[in-house]
């Protein structure tokens, strides 16, 4: 095959192009002569002249110089800060172009990583499940802490691919609270004289600032990630926060440590309660036929708590749950990656019984009391990795070791349903051989990355599973993330394959 020639582009270099597709991660993507221009800020239809800041081979990235011919899509953003933070890529393009986009990103990922046919995914893609106010959603913030040129303490935001913290208060993806709380922080600061953390040299105080509002509830948490052990003069600031309606939970995270990881493990409560609560009430979303008629569950949430950050769009992505899962009130389900049992609590609603998985032990800690306080008594729960329980539990019982004797080793070793909701980077080759293993009649993959899905998807499919449906939805307006529900049913004909997968050599970037 004759190979394509290139025209050499170099740093520096000034070029005009038009954004033809958008990248993974909110980027505009444009070509000229087949090199591949990425432009940060550059919307699908924007013809823009670009500086090229890095060049490679066969592409670079560039900066945006000049908006040339703007794009129908483009829209003015509403942050006037959206360019230099790096939180919100997408907000300079259209609300239905933004969905449309995301809905390509997982058709994508599945054609190009999984190795799907492009219209058989198509066939079983459902529209995107979209925002009806796509501002203003989060009920979580974690606001970087730091001092500005005059030595006066600063919140806001990292730029891009940066730790150089952009101030700003009043975040449009966040609660009006947010701006308040951080103002009555910044104002504590200055009058206690109380220094802010700095990274190159690990000295002062103030880290993090964490807030979070229950959106039913009303009410307010505000987690104060230090350097150290306390908070000097900590009276003045709990007296001014407390001030601010909702304020129910105000503490301490103790962070020592040189790290970017942003809370520490130890938690003090300085007032009020450890916790906040917030009720999520889940439709029925199911054809006629099936009992669910919806259910309303309350649940603690702790500084540590994963909880969904956007509680509108939560609802329709458990309800999706729900609705893929098919239950009848006979399944026997596993949770994996269950968290604080948002999901399982309203999976055993409709199951006989069910098993979730976490790693965090404050997280099972909150679920099982989170299951006591809504009156379930059909679901337990598990401190470790998925990744471990699973195959310990499934070693054990297919060993004849009974871990208790109250559990069924039928129904654990072959559940109905197997629902996964695993972090950023997917489920372990060890979790997914066990899935594949216990063979349940059918598994529903929640995912916030659709690369990882993709490739976790060609595993279960050639170990004996089909793709049912697939449902993006939008979590998160504004930035280039989705979440997907995909629903699989295990193959009618009784068949065993062998998959053997390095999970760590595939190729995730093919996305791109």
């Amino acid at each position: 095959m004759e190979q394509m020639e290139y025209m050499e582009y170099k740093k520096n270099q000034y070029l005009t192009v038009t954004i033809e597709d958008m990248s993974d991660k909110g980027e505009g993507i444009g070509k000229t002569d087949g090199f591949t221009l990425f432009v940060k800020d550059a919307v699908i239809g924007d013809t823009v002249e670009v500086k090229i800041m890095k060049a490679k081979k066969h592409y670079a990235y560039a900066h945006l110089e000049k908006l040339v011919v703007p794009s129908p899509y483009r829209v003015e953003p509403v942050c006037p800060v959206h360019r230099q933070c790096g939180g919100c890529q997408l907000q300079a393009l259209s609300y239905e172009q933004q969905l449309l986009f995301k809905q390509r990103k997982v058709l994508h990922s599945l054609v190009r990583i999984g190795g799907f046919e492009e219209a058989f995914i198509d066939g079983v893609m459902e529209p995107i499940l979209g925002m009806e106010q796509p501002y203003h959603y989060r009920n979580k913030a974690q606001y970087p802490v730091g001092t500005d040129k005059e030595g006066n303490p600063v919140a806001g935001f990292y730029a891009g691919r940066t730790h150089s913290i952009v101030p700003n208060l009043d975040c449009s993806l966040g609660v009006e609270e947010n701006g308040k709380i951080l103002e009555i922080i910044l104002e504590y600061m200055k009058t206690k004289k109380v220094s802010a953390y700095d990274e190159t040299t690990g000295q002062g105080l103030i880290r993090h600032v964490l807030i979070r509002k229950g959106f039913t509830s009303g009410e307010l948490m505000v987690c104060v990630v230090v350097n150290g052990n306390a908070l000097p003069g900590q009276e003045y600031l709990i007296g001014r926060l407390t001030q601010i309606p909702g304020m129910t939970s105000i503490s301490i995270s103790i962070n020592t440590q040189n790290t970017n990881v942003i809370m520490g493990r130890e938690i003090r409560t300085l007032w009020g309660r450890p916790h906040i609560s917030d009720t999520i009430h889940v439709r029925d979303m199911r054809r006629e036929g099936y009992p669910f008629t919806g259910r309303e569950l309350t649940f603690h949430i702790s500084p540590l708590s994963f909880y969904q950050v956007n509680p509108v769009q939560t609802e329709k992505l458990y309800s999706l749950v729900l609705e893929y899962a098919g239950l009848t009130g006979r399944e026997t389900v596993w949770d994996l990656y269950c968290g604080i049992g948002t999901i399982s609590l309203f999976l055993a609603g409709q199951a006989k019984k069910v098993y979730g998985v976490e790693i965090v032990p404050q997280a099972i800690e909150d679920a099982r009391e989170n299951a006591r306080r809504n009156g379930i008594e059909n679901a337990e729960f598990f401190v470790g990795k998925a990744e471990e329980v699973l195959p310990e539990f499934y070693e054990k019982l297919s060993g004849g070791e009974m871990p208790d004797a109250d559990l069924s080793e039928a129904d654990m070793l072959h559940p109905d349903v197997i629902v996964v909701d695993p972090p950023r980077k997917g489920c372990d080759e060890a979790c997914l051989d066990t899935m594949l293993k216990m063979h349940p009649e059918r598994i529903v993959y929640v995912s916030c990355d659709p690369a990882t899905l993709a490739r976790d998807l060609k595993v279960l499919c050639e170990g004996g599973y089909e793709i049912k449906r697939v449902r993006p939805t939008d979590m998160f307006g504004g930035t280039g993330h989705v979440e997907t529900v995909c629903l699989l049913s295990k193959l009618n004909v009784e068949h065993h394959i062998e998959v053997e997968v390095n999970l760590d050599e595939m190729d995730l970037t093919k996305a791109e």
